[in-house]
C-alpha cells in the first residue's frame, strides 16, 4: 500500500486539479486532501466508475484532458509520475498504449486492468448476431468482389492493406490487439468492474471496505436501471441496424439485440477506403436505414457523405470515450440515456 505523504503530494494534489477540470462532474475533488487512496486512470468511463465507488475516500486523477481523443494520449513526465505514485492504476489494456507502457514500467503492483476482471470481446465478435457490414467484408465491393470473413483487411492510403485486428500496429500506436476495449457500453460489465474495483480498494484501505462495497452496490443498481431502460426502449423497433463510423458499439449492440454496421474498424483513426464507403452506402439504401451515426470526437464527413447519397439523417451516438459539448449528456448515466434516445428515434422504436 502506498498511502503516505508521497502519494498525497503527487497523486492527490494533481488529482484535485484534474478532477475540477474533468467533465465527469462528480464533485469528488472536494476534500481530496483527506482521501485515503490515490487512483489514476486514462479514460472517462473509468474515472466516473472510480469516483462513484471510491467516494470521498479516493482521489481520482484523469490523464486525458477533457475533449481530447483518448487514443491519442501522450503522457507528460508529470503524468508518468502520477501513475508511478498512485495506489491504483485503473485502466483497460489495449486502449491507450501510453498508459499501458507507463503502468508496465512504473506501476505494475498498482495495476488493475479491466481486461483481467471482465471478459472482453474479441474484435469483430458480435455474439452471434449477423453484423453484416460491420467490417464491410460481408458486402460486395465495387466491381463485384466480396471479402471473406477471414481476410479482415482494410485498404489504407496508397492501397496498403492491414487487418482491423492489427489496427495501426507499427504505425501510430493505436493497436487494440485482439480485444475490443469499449466494455463500458455494456452496463453489466461495468457492474462487474465496479465490484472488482471495490475489492481492490478494500484491500488497500480496509477501514473503507464497507463504504466501497456499499458504493459498488449503489452504482450496480444505477447501471441495472439503465440496462432495463434500454431493454424496454429497444424491445420493439422497426429496424435494428445501427450504422456507425467507428465500430466501438459492439458491446451495446450485442447486449440489446442490435446489428452494428461500421464504416471503419474499432480504431477511430482507421481511414475507410472509397470502396468501403460505397459498400455501406449501398447497405444503407438497400435496408432502408434512416440514420447514420457519427461521434462527438470524430469528424462527421464520412457520415455526411453516406447520408447525402441515401437521404439518411446524421445523428450522434457517443462511445463515451470522453465528454464534450457535443455529447448527449454531461456524465455517464445521462450520455447512456442520450444514446438510448438517439437509438429509439433512429430505429423507430415503439
Amino acid at each position: 500500500m502506498r498511502t503516505g505523504t508521497t502519494v498525497r503530494a503527487a497523486a492527490l494534489g494533481t488529482a484535485t486539479l484534474m478532477m475540477i477540470t474533468a467533465c465527469g462532474g462528480d464533485g469528488v475533488a472536494e476534500g481530496a486532501e483527506d482521501a485515503e487512496l490515490g487512483l489514476v486512470t486514462g479514460v472517462y468511463p473509468l474515472e466516473w466508475l472510480a469516483a462513484r465507488v471510491g467516494g470521498d475516500r479516493v482521489a481520482v486523477a484523469q490523464l486525458t484532458e477533457p475533449g481530447a481523443e483518448p487514443h491519442d494520449l501522450e503522457l507528460t513526465g508529470r503524468q508518468i509520475g502520477e501513475v508511478s505514485e498512485a495506489d491504483i492504476a485503473f485502466y483497460v489494456s489495449g486502449l491507450q498504449p501510453a498508459v499501458d507502457e507507463a503502468v508496465e514500467q512504473e506501476a505494475a503492483e498498482a495495476a488493475l486492468d479491466v481486461a483481467d476482471v471482465v471478459e472482453l470481446h474479441a474484435v469483430g465478435d458480435d455474439g452471434g448476431h449477423d453484423h453484416e457490414g460491420e467490417e464491410v467484408h460481408a458486402h460486395e465491393e465495387q466491381g463485384g468482389e466480396a471479402h471473406s470473413e477471414d481476410e479482415h483487411a482494410h485498404e489504407g492510403e496508397g492501397g496498403e492493406s492491414r487487418s482491423e485486428e492489427e489496427g495501426h500496429a507499427g504505425g501510430d500506436g493505436h493497436d487494440h490487439g485482439d480485444l475490443d476495449p469499449h466494455f463500458w457500453l455494456d452496463v453489466g460489465l461495468m457492474a462487474e468492474a465496479a465490484h472488482a474495483l471495490a475489492d481492490r480498494m478494500a484491500e488497500l484501505d480496509p477501514d473503507g471496505a464497507q463504504t466501497y462495497e456499499g458504493n459498488a452496490a449503489a452504482v450496480t443498481d444505477e447501471l441495472e436501471t439503465i440496462g432495463q431502460e434500454y431493454d424496454a426502449g429497444l424491445a420493439e423497433c422497426a429496424r435494428r441496424e445501427v450504422v456507425v463510423d467507428h465500430t466501438a458499439f459492439a458491446y451495446l449492440t450485442e447486449a440489446h439485440g442490435l446489428e452494428q454496421i461500421g464504416v471503419s474498424g474499432v480504431d477511430p483513426e482507421t481511414e475507410p477506403s472509397p470502396s468501403q464507403i460505397a459498400a455501406i452506402t449501398d447497405t444503407v439504401a438497400e435496408r432502408g436505414v434512416t440514420t447514420v451515426f457519427t461521434e462527438p470526437l470524430m469528424p462527421a464527413a464520412t457520415a455526411q457523405t453516406i447520408a447525402a447519397e441515401t437521404g439518411a439523417e446524421v445523428a450522434v451516438l457517443d462511445p463515451l470515450e470522453g465528454v464534450t459539448d457535443r455529447s448527449p449528456g454531461d456524465d455517464y448515466p445521462s450520455i447512456m440515456r442520450g444514446n438510448l434516445a438517439a437509438l429509439t428515434t433512429a430505429l423507430d422504436c415503439g
